[in-house]
């Protein structure tokens, strides 16, 4: 639990900081799960970490591809 000061700021709980990873000038994510309850994320890790999550495209897909295919939605949800 914590206390929001009249400055809109709150502590972090030290077991939470443990759980997240967390240290001095790391910055946190609120993310909306539902409706009025909300998840605290650290934003603390490197892009690079984020390699090999999304799968490569069997085909490569060029930039005219793209923009054909981005056109075509596009023009459909008009």
């Amino acid at each position: 639990m914590a206390t929001v000061t009249s400055k809109g700021q709150i502590t972090i709980p030290i077991k939470v900081r443990i759980a997240l990873g967390l240290d001095a000038g790391d910055q946190v994510e609120f993310v909306e799960e539902a409706e009025g309850k909300f998840a605290i994320v650290a934003a603390t890790r490197p892009v690079q970490s984020l390699k090999g999550l999304i799968r490569k495209p069997a085909k490569p897909v060029s930039i005219e591809e793209m923009n054909a295919a981005i056109a075509r939605r596009g023009s459909s949800s008009r």
